[in-house]
């Protein structure tokens, strides 16, 4: 695969005059199943094999992508990747350049305690209904349930015109789980998404019965719930929700490319823009996490990215390109979903850094005011505004958590909302959530109470 890869990248600075080149291939396979109540609804596996071509002609990308390892279909495609580039060069005004990285070679192989591929489709259909059947008999009041799973197993080669080549396991376990409850008019929806990078052990270190327990409770709950009142309170945030608030009020705003867009960090690099207490991190070395992983699709190494150091502005996620933009070097955030799509600038995992109170020191200052622990979904915008919905929280009562409050959310300006932070706790919980940016579905977090 090397080789053939490698002829690709040669032909196209050879043959076509780009600049640079790049080629990845992968095989991904891939087990997809869908659950509704004590049904399955889908059961899919199979195995894809494709190629992505990207070059850099007279300043300008190309990018071309084929489902096939036929050589003769690779050279068409790097053909086409450079026609592409020469032609966004005719209307580019600035040529885009990269910084410079290490040509690496390296094999990196996943080693899990308990492969998926080894367990058989009936037996992971066997723990989705475990889950279902515990979520459908917690309570008369659920309505509804389902579980949605996949486990993918990615080999891929990474090679480049600069003399890089990377062959990268990379492995995946996932698994959102629903339910509903409705009871006296009133109907809640509750969800929870788990994954690892690790294997399929990630069933024995949350067993199905308790994973179906906690989501079923959330739903029953929330049936008694109040809804809040509207305005201005103190709130302490669960680790779920302060993972969903870095990520969506903050992390996107630290990526390079959006900053260069328009994005409020872009004029704030070396500037206090929220409390002594806010440290935030984009980490890829954290081992068993989704965001976790060697070499990113530019063949750069992950690496732990410090974003804000106690409250200032210290640094932004770069691939090469933005790397250059800024001067400073590319922190190994190009990513892409697969060989479908080029590599775009993605957080991993993205956290805020631990201090020292716990869940009981945040509550004790708090006369009136809301903890919400869960989250329900989120969005900002490039000028700093944000939302989050929340669909698990309480009341805060001299101290206490009080009564359920139901259909609540946050919003305000990050920059804003990060000088008013005046606690931050000591426990730390590794989350994963599915969000998407532009067509493509990659991050992760790590989240903090």
């Amino acid at each position: 695969m090397k080789d053939l890869l490698t002829k690709i990248t040669g032909a196209a600075t050879d043959n076509f005059g780009a600049q640079y080149a790049e080629a990845r291939a992968q095989q991904i396979a891939k087990t997809m199943l869908t659950l509704k109540e004590e049904r399955v609804e889908a059961a899919k596996q199979g195995i894809e094999n494709g190629v992505a071509i990207r070059v850099l002609v007279n300043g300008a990308w190309g990018f071309a992508s084929v489902g096939s390892l036929d050589a003769a279909i690779l050279e068409g495609a790097v053909s086409d990747a450079c026609r592409m580039a020469k032609l966004a060069g005719t209307r580019l005004k600035i040529p885009i350049k990269l910084a410079p990285a290490k040509a690496v070679e390296a094999h990196v192989v996943v080693k899990p305690k308990k492969d998926p591929a080894e367990v058989s489709v009936e037996d992971k259909i066997k723990t989705a209904l475990t889950i279902n059947k515990t979520i459908l008999g917690f309570d008369g009041q659920i309505k509804s349930c389902g579980i949605d799973y996949a486990d993918l197993m990615i080999n891929s080669f990474f090679v480049n015109s600069e003399g890089a080549g990377i062959e990268q396991d990379k492995l995946y376990v996932w698994a959102r789980v629903t339910a509903s409850a409705q009871s006296n008019g009133a109907f809640t929806f509750s969800r929870e998404e788990i994954g690892s990078t690790k294997g399929y052990e990630l069933f024995d270190e949350q067993a199905p019965e308790e994973i179906g327990r906690t989501v079923a409770k959330r739903a029953v709950e929330q049936i008694s719930a109040k809804s809040p009142k509207g305005g201005k309170f103190p709130v302490v945030l669960g680790p779920n929700v302060v993972g969903v608030f870095v990520h969506e009020a903050f992390g996107h705003l630290a990526e390079a490319d959006l900053a260069l867009s328009g994005g409020l960090l872009a004029s704030n690099m070396g500037k206090k823009i929220g409390s002594n207490l806010v440290t935030f991190y984009d980490d890829g070395t954290m081992e068993g996490s989704f965001g976790a992983f060697k070499y990113d699709d530019e063949g750069v190494a992950s690496q732990k990215t410090l974003l804000i150091k106690d409250g200032v502005v210290t640094g932004l996620m770069h691939n090469r390109d933005t790397a250059h933009k800024f001067n400073t070097a590319p922190t190994g955030n190009a990513r892409a979903e697969d060989f479908r799509v080029e590599p775009i600038i993605r957080m991993r995992c993205t956290y805020m850094a631990p201090r020292d109170r716990t869940l009981e020191e945040l509550l004790e200052g708090v006369k009136s005011g809301y903890y919400f622990k869960s989250f329900r979904g989120g969005q900002a915008s490039l000028d700093g505004t944000f939302q989050v919905g929340i669909q698990e929280g309480y009341e805060i009562k001299n101290g206490e958590i009080g009564a359920p409050v139901r259909n609540a959310s946050i919003s305000g300006n990050t920059l804003e909302t990060l000088h008013k932070v005046d606690s931050v706790g000591k426990d730390f919980h590794l989350d994963r959530v599915v969000v998407g940016r532009g067509r493509q579905l990659l991050s992760v977090m790590v989240d903090r109470t």
